[in-house]
């Protein structure tokens, strides 16, 4: 390395696996990024889009300024005159039709993102409105209610302890290409490699015979949206068999005698038809997993975006409760993360229950879930007219138009809003309907640390990385431009300053703190903690408190003991004077203490899981659809926003329909050649790839793609532009307890084009 070379050392921000990067910078330009060989977590792990951060950063078509709509046209301007353009436009819409006539979208990065972690809830409340849609409802709001209905909370999730693990059942999940999704850990498949190494097993349930399905010593390729069925029929086998063992969990568990009556329909002979399954097969995956010394069930995306999605959720953690596998080395266990998580704050085992359905949309009246509307309702409140239609749109790092249900009717819906504000580093599907869009710095500009994924994390780990580059000249950072939102939309003015909201924000956070009285500064004065925070402002001043009020923060002084050999009770400081990390060790059993039900147990009848258990055996009785429509995931991509990297799209096109050889023949398809596809909402034609990786009856698109709308700035996306698979999704298909969308075994038809 060169003398004016410099090594900085950041978690990659791109994916949930939270790998650590050592990266190369002369100057302020970035010169090399590597796997960062001495992170605690990843140890030198890196996939392909890890490297990209710099090309990122370079994009030439990566905004650098604000831009505005004027004469039809988004053009730049100042940052001054982009937010005068906000609080004309939000000001003229809440004048004119209420608060109730504004929707927010929050996209999927935010969950990688601290400052919008931090400072979405204050422009959520500046903005008053009920109508707020994020991603989370596209793919896993089942597992987050199934969760908080269970364990007391939305991330309290159950993670497979894949190291110690001696069989892993993974259903619906594709871990070798995604890195693992609500289940943080790099290099997924060094993991399972070594769990087989060391004799141990990998099943895999999946349609398609997926990257993670070729590695695995058995895969069974059920039909799509069948997993809740297969799952229930796992635990009615296991009653027959004698094998109910619930082991020390046992002892915390609620209504585990009426979900095994409530399952008894199910059993492998009722379900092996509409499966695609034999019922000797289910009945042996049942009895391997009660044999194992130590097993784990994961289900991830097929799952969840499945019609039967929260009961598939639900029935993951019935599983391995009944096999005696939650909570225990080698099976499901609780993170206990250092900062943010609800589940270490307040009283041990006792919380609120938790309500959905407080309010429902206009139009179709579905329910609401933690506070957010099904995104698959989002076109419709804005293109229905009546009292309360939405008119004006504000979005955070999101592309709906690509990645929620019927895009093409929302991308039409958008044109009709009166005004539209985005937070985007694009002018992308969504955003060229925009009238004013506010750029963030990029990723490479901003601290991070990963407060929501860490809460899922399969090993206890703390990481927090400094910027690695400046911020540019007059480049607000982007907790100032979420609080100066928050702010317009109060209606204090685009003159605000942003620190108000920061200084509200953390005494909110300290007066609760020390008004609890479990926690570790509780009845200490306020004054006292905020000086200790200081000078730090911003989302590094936040971050400081929740680690120093953690499980293992030095409570301000009230803990002096090493939280891991050779490494001071946590702070921001000792993160800082840590790069790689800090390595707080396996999961370790945590009930009941991680529970946070009205009862302190585990609520395992949920009623409103209960209640949909008739809606899954009606299903027995349904005719299989001649094709139905799967996605799939692919290494180089990450949703719709990284398809403008050369490197990650370059060579053979990726965006085909895999179709089997048998289908292709009956249906007259021709590999290379295009086909026509159609489900209710909408068509397109798209390239044929036959390949027998998909079973017979079941074709597969990847989801992000579309790239050939007007006005959309992507140049490098735009040559590799492909079809959006969500013009073909139902936005009236979903989830019933959740109204998450159904993105998994979608009816469509197939012909030649």
């Amino acid at each position: 390395m060169s003398d004016h070379e410099r090594i900085a050392i950041r978690t990659c921000p791109l994916c949930e696996a939270g790998c650590g990067l050592e990266i190369t910078v002369a100057g302020d330009e970035v010169t090399r990024i590597r796997g960062d060989r001495d992170d605690v977590f990843s140890h030198g792990y890196i996939c392909p889009k890890g490297s990209t951060l710099r090309q990122l950063h370079g994009d030439p078509d990566r905004l650098r300024t604000p831009l505005v709509r004027r004469g039809g046209e988004l053009v730049e301007a100042t940052w001054a005159e982009a937010f005068a353009a906000v609080e004309e436009g939000l000001a003229q819409v809440i004048d004119q039709h209420g608060r109730g006539a504004l929707g927010v979208y929050v996209g999927n990065p935010n969950a990688h993102n601290l400052s919008a972690l931090l400072y979405l809830k204050p422009l959520l409340k500046g903005l008053g409105t009920r109508n707020v849609f994020s991603a989370s409802t596209v793919d896993q709001r089942p597992k987050e209610l199934s969760s908080a209905w269970m364990f007391g909370g939305g991330l309290t999730i159950p993670v497979p302890d894949v190291d110690r693990t001696d069989l892993l059942l993974i259903l619906g999940a594709n871990p070798y290409v995604s890195n693992g999704s609500l289940a943080t850990a790099p290099d997924w498949p060094g993991r399972i490699e070594a769990m087989r190494e060391r004799g141990g097993k990998l099943i895999v349930v999946d349609p398609r015979r997926s990257r993670t399905a070729e590695e695995a010593d058995w895969h069974l390729a059920i039909r799509p949206g069948t997993d809740a069925l297969l799952l229930a029929a796992l635990v009615t086998t296991l009653v027959e068999e004698g094998c109910i063992e619930p082991g020390a969990a046992g002892e915390w568990v609620e209504g585990l005698d009426e979900v095994l009556v409530a399952l008894a329909p199910f059993t492998a002979e009722a379900v092996a038809p509409s499966v695609g399954v034999k019922a000797a097969e289910i009945r042996r995956l049942a009895l391997e997993l009660s044999d194992a010394p130590s097993a784990a069930v994961y289900g991830r995306m097929g799952t969840t975006t499945a019609e039967f999605g929260t009961i598939a959720s639900w029935l993951v953690d019935v599983v391995n409760l009944c096999t005696g596998n939650l909570d225990r080395p080698g099976g499901a266990m609780f993170a206990r993360a250092a900062a943010g998580a609800s589940n270490t704050r307040g009283a041990p085992r006792t919380g609120r229950k938790l309500e959905v359905g407080r309010h429902g949309s206009r139009v179709r009246g579905m329910p609401e879930t933690m506070g957010e509307l099904p995104a698959s309702c989002l076109a419709e409140e804005i293109d229905t007219p009546g009292d309360g239609q939405i008119r004006g749109m504000v979005t955070v790092a999101g592309n709906p138009v690509l990645s929620t249900p019927n895009g093409g009717r929302l991308d039409q819906a958008l044109d009709q809003l009166d005004f539209y504000v985005a937070v985007d580093i694009y002018v992308n599907e969504t955003t060229r309907h925009a009238d004013v869009i506010l750029p963030p710095p990029s990723s490479l500009q901003k601290g991070h640390y990963d407060l929501a994924l860490l809460q899922v994390a399969i090993r206890n780990v703390a990481n927090y990385s400094p910027p690695v580059l400046p911020l540019d000249d007059g480049q607000p950072d982007e907790w100032e431009i979420l609080a100066k939102l928050a702010l317009i939309a109060q209606g204090l003015g685009a003159e605000a300053d942003p620190s108000v909201v920061d200084d509200l924000v953390i005494s909110t956070l300290v007066n609760g703190a020390i008004a609890d009285p479990h926690s570790s500064v509780a009845g200490r004065e306020a004054e006292e903690i905020l000086a200790a925070l200081a000078p730090r402002r911003g989302p590094e001043r936040i971050l400081d408190l929740m680690l120093r009020t953690g499980p293992y923060g030095d409570g301000f002084g009230a803990r002096t003991e090493e939280v891991a050999p050779g490494v001071a009770p946590l702070t921001l400081d000792v993160l800082l004077a840590h790069p790689h990390g800090v390595d707080l060790g396996p999961l370790e059993p945590r009930l009941p203490d991680v529970l946070r039900t009205p009862t302190g147990m585990i609520q395992l009848d949920v009623p409103q899981v209960m209640a949909d258990l008739p809606r899954l055996a009606a299903a027995l009785d349904r005719e299989v659809p001649e094709a139905v429509l799967v996605g799939r995931r692919d290494l180089r991509s990450n949703n719709s926003w990284m398809h403008n990297v050369e490197v990650l799209v370059k060579g053979r096109p990726r965006c085909t329909l895999h179709v089997h050889p048998d289908d292709a023949e009956r249906w007259g398809l021709v590999d290379g050649k295009d086909a026509i596809v159609t489900g209710r909402v909408g068509t397109l034609e798209v390239p044929v790839e036959v390949t027998d990786a998909v079973r017979a009856g079941v074709v597969s698109l990847p989801h992000g793609w579309g790239h050939d709308l007007p006005g959309v700035r992507l140049g490098v996306a735009g040559r590799h532009a492909g079809v959006n698979s969500n013009l073909l999704s139902d936005d009236e298909v979903v989830d019933v307890p959740s109204g998450n969308a159904v993105l998994n075994g979608i009816p469509v038809a197939v012909v030649p084009a």
